[in-house]
């Protein structure tokens, strides 16, 4: 199956085009262009649009704006293929990419995204239970390396392994079905609506 994937929800965008577990291409960008960075990737493969027969976005946890943004052009390209779509939460994507690693993405507000018991949630740095020699892998783990490695945690130096590459992505997605049955993982209201008239 050929599967286009991409991930908004950090500050970096991730796309990846992978035919049978195969990548094909894959790419990241800051700022974000995933149009752009689509466009290219289907290029540099040599497919037509026409030939994709699955789209996986990440659904989040992450930032409101990149989670609308890439599940609203998730849904607008599987509409206009005619192909089906399937959510992957991005926290399984980048742990994805680091086997046995705890996946911690940046939620702002001195908060982080992380799993626990199986399932997203938000909370502040201090309250991140830290194994002492595990590993810890994303933008919140990155920006937070200090609280986590004064606990013991280990966090490894700026790359690859820090993004939730969308190639994880193809590789998890499971059920591709109808566009609209897609929604973005909002773990808490967003700040406009916080906002008191």
């Amino acid at each position: 199956m050929l599967i286009l994937a991409f991930d908004t929800a950090t500050d970096v965008a991730t796309s990846a085009l992978v035919w049978d577990g195969e990548v094909l291409g894959e790419q990241s960008s800051r700022p974000i262009s995933v149009l752009q960075d689509l466009d290219a990737i289907l290029r540099r493969g040599g497919v037509r649009d026409t030939q994709v027969e699955g789209i996986a976005v990440g659904i989040g946890p992450g930032s409101f704006t990149g989670l609308r943004m890439g599940v609203a052009t998730a849904r607008a390209l599987a509409f206009a293929w005619n192909v089906g779509l399937a959510g992957v939460p991005t926290l399984e994507a980048l742990g994805a990419g680091a086997p046995g690693a705890v996946p911690v993405i940046d939620a702002r507000r001195r908060e982080v995204f992380v799993q626990l018991d199986g399932h997203p949630v938000v909370l502040s740095p201090a309250d991140l239970s830290v194994v002492p020699g595990r590993l810890y892998v994303g933008d919140g783990a990155l920006l937070y390396r200090e609280q986590i490695e004064a606990r013991g945690g280990a966090v490894p130096p700026d790359g690859d392994v820090h993004l939730a590459r969308a190639r994880f992505h193809a590789q998890l997605a499971e059920t591709f079905g109808p566009p609209d049955l897609v929604e973005p993982m909002y773990l808490r209201v967003p700040d406009v609506d916080r906002v008191s008239p």
